[in-house]
């Protein structure tokens, strides 16, 4: 059994900064890639960003330059730290992992989600 568990959103104001946290733990042989999707009222799940196990990242154009994504790879933790945060960021965000839980079975995983609310 795989978990991610998602912590640090919140209620922010425009301009603020958050950092949100991942823990992934259970049965895991290997984690590939992590990654931070978010999905506003009314609006499909979007990519915001993605790190892969070498340290490779790839950014949501709508966020560049104001995230940034990292991970510990000891500890199986992502993070997501955000500045210069902006009503529009306003969303429940959700941990992705794909995680081999045992040699060559890979799933895909995520977190329950954390609320983040920018104020204006």
């Amino acid at each position: 059994q795989v978990q991610l568990v998602e912590s640090g959103g919140g209620l922010v104001q425009a301009g603020g900064s958050l950092r949100l946290s991942c823990a992934a733990s259970g049965s895991i042989f290997s984690i590939n890639v992590m990654g931070w999707y978010r999905q506003a009222p009314g609006k499909q799940r979007e990519l915001v960003a993605t790190i892969s196990s070498g340290g490779s990242t790839n950014y949501a154009d709508s966020v560049k330059g104001r995230f940034t994504i990292s991970r510990d790879n000891a500890k199986n933790t992502v993070l997501l730290q955000m500045n210069s945060l902006e009503p529009e960021d306003t969303a429940i965000y959700y941990c992705n992992a794909h995680i081999e839980s045992s040699p060559q079975y890979y799933m895909y995983h995520w977190g329950q989600g954390t609320q983040v609310t920018v104020s204006s």
